[in-house]
């Protein structure tokens, strides 16, 4: 299905993003790229037809297995907490309508954050934008100059030219990441550490909070 029919019928089945499917909600501590060790509200939007064969939470992709949520009841959750800062996730959380909920977290002073592929029209206000591509399903164009983040999967040798064809297309001060995929880290991570020492505009990105045993 044509990506824009499918966001466009997203609309309608969420009520313009007043209702989304919600897989799941908590508090923790940011394991990945830029914000790492940062406090935030998670929240995990249902769905997703990127279709990464490594993905680590593939329960996701299914949106009609998990219940339509009030984007208001899903505010009110957020407020709970001491850290003002809400991350949007997924699934692929561009293939809804989300400015409703990102206007509802703006007007309770809670900073939002998105991590997409880019493979669909990216809706909503966002203090900071993580784009992860990914080359089944490649980000739309308009996507690469929103990113305040580019973290790339490293999975094999080929995802060091693919992370720097989209670093190409970045605008010049997005920050650069680069993150071994966890089934093969002990694999992968050595490969990185060397890329990054020969190649110093990028950095690297660890999943901490799998160190840390926490969500």
């Amino acid at each position: 299905m044509d990506r824009l029919k499918k966001h466009i019928e997203q609309k309608a089945h969420t009520q313009n993003g007043r209702f989304l499917p919600l897989m799941e909600a908590f508090y923790t501590i940011q394991g990945e790229g830029y914000n790492t060790g940062k406090a935030a509200f998670f929240i995990r939007i249902g769905g997703c037809d990127v279709g990464c064969h490594w993905c680590d939470v593939k329960e996701s992709w299914d949106a009609a297995i998990y219940p339509l949520t009030s984007s208001h009841e899903i505010v009110a959750r957020a407020r709970k907490y001491t850290a003002k800062a809400v991350v949007i996730t997924g699934g692929e959380p561009s293939m809804y309508p989300l400015d409703y909920l990102t206007d509802q977290l703006r007007s309770e002073k809670i900073k939002t954050f998105v991590e997409t592929s880019g493979a669909y029209p990216l809706s909503g206000y966002w203090d900071w934008v993580c784009l992860s591509p990914k080359k089944s399903l490649p980000p739309l164009h308009e996507n690469y100059h929103l990113a305040h983040e580019l973290k790339v999967i490293v999975y094999n040798k080929h995802d060091f030219i693919w992370a720097n064809e989209n670093a190409l297309k970045v605008s010049p001060n997005c920050c650069l990441y680069l993150q071994p995929e966890w089934s093969k880290s002990k694999e992968i991570t050595p490969l990185i550490i060397d890329y990054v020492k020969e190649n110093p505009q990028w950095n690297i990105s660890l999943q901490t909070h799998k160190f840390l045993n926490i969500p």
